[in-house]
């Protein structure tokens, strides 16, 4: 059974519920557990179920509400308050905010602390962001910011390859003012057709200091598995000499809210390709989530979560569906309408 998309992307309007699995026992328990709602929304891929007025329907989509978590973050940059409009036009556009970590590397392939070392993806991680472009190729991108470091790159520019807008995806080089010269576009319609990029260190994964090339599993036999665990999940805990989540939340969140946030509040939609750390520090931002809540956040390469802008709110909205899954396109009656508007340019040509 499916609703047409215009039909179904109204229906998302009011008092509808998006959840994982199709019975009221699995609403009970998304409704009482805020954090098993966190791995339950980023990982997996079952049919949802809608319920209105206490009744529920399943449809295959990949869509949650998001967190309703109210407890304070205790980091000054997380309870600083979001970016507020001052037109009062500005602040009813809706975003699109797409959040991907990289495809696995070759050092997850071999269980190795990564951290800033620059390591590139496996072919397995090739694939996974293929899949994450195919994932995403119906969602409007107008840039792109990623990290540094090369496995983050690498799923950037195979996403991008899969998107139906058939824009090509440009570096933006502003080091120096010598880079930003002999980089430029001089034609306007050229560079109407491209997709900036936008490399930035300040989203690269937490630096895991005197870990980084040693192999989990050894480690934690070294050092036990609980010391282990608090180094690698832990919000205050530094592995030696290397950053804290919490010290990597502090530039992660920092360059999101003074480089990120202003562009969705004027309605620019923006994708983010980045690590599974400083990507767990701004979803802790975006969600609201605590520092206990926050070690309970696992996030799979290779899979895009979606959050709508809108309001100066952050609603999340879960993974769009696998291109073997089947589903329908209705996140919001914008995006519906994005999607119709590019089926109608592909019929055409």
């Amino acid at each position: 059974m499916i609703m047409s998309t215009i039909a179904l992307s109204q229906a998302f309007n009011s008092n509808w519920v998006v959840i994982n699995g199709g019975d009221s026992h699995s609403f009970k328990r998304y409704e009482e557990s805020s954090v098993g709602l966190l791995s339950f929304g980023l990982r997996g891929y079952n049919p949802f179920c809608i319920r209105k007025n206490n009744s529920f329907r399943l449809y295959g989509l990949q869509i949650l509400r998001s967190s309703k978590s109210a407890a304070a973050c205790l980091h000054p940059v997380l309870s600083s308050s979001r970016s507020q409009a001052s037109d009062p036009h500005m602040a009813k556009k809706e975003s699109a905010l797409i959040l991907v970590r990289h495809g696995e590397s070759m050092w997850n392939e071999k269980n190795l602390f990564t951290g800033c070392v620059d390591v590139p993806l496996t072919s397995k991680g090739v694939e996974e962001a293929i899949e994450a472009g195919k994932r995403i190729s119906n969602f409007p991108l107008d840039m792109v910011y990623t990290s540094g470091l090369i496995r983050a790159q690498m799923t950037t520019m195979l996403a991008l390859t899969q998107h139906r807008c058939m824009k090509v995806p440009i570096v933006v080089h502003s080091e120096t003012e010598q880079a930003r010269k002999w980089s430029q576009i001089h034609s306007e319609s050229t560079k109407e057709q491209t997709i900036p990029v936008f490399k930035a260190w300040q989203l690269n994964e937490r630096m895991y200091g005197e870990l980084q090339g040693l192999n989990k599993q050894e480690t934690a036999e070294q050092y036990g598995k609980e010391q282990v665990y608090n180094w690698r999940r832990s919000y205050h805990v530094r592995p030696p000499n290397g950053e804290s989540l919490e010290m990597c939340l502090g530039r992660a969140v920092t360059f999101f809210k003074e480089n990120i946030e202003p562009l969705l509040l004027s309605g620019k939609h923006v994708m983010v390709v980045a690590h599974a750390n400083s990507l767990r520090s701004i979803i802790m931002y975006l969600d609201k989530l605590t520092s206990q809540e926050v070690i309970n956040l696992e996030l799979s390469t290779g899979v895009p979560m979606l959050y709508i802008y809108r309001d100066g709110k952050f609603i999340r909205r879960g993974s769009p569906i696998g291109s073997s899954e089947a589903g329908v396109y209705a996140y919001t009656e914008s995006l519906a309408a994005y999607r119709q508007k590019l089926e109608e340019t592909y019929d055409d040509a």
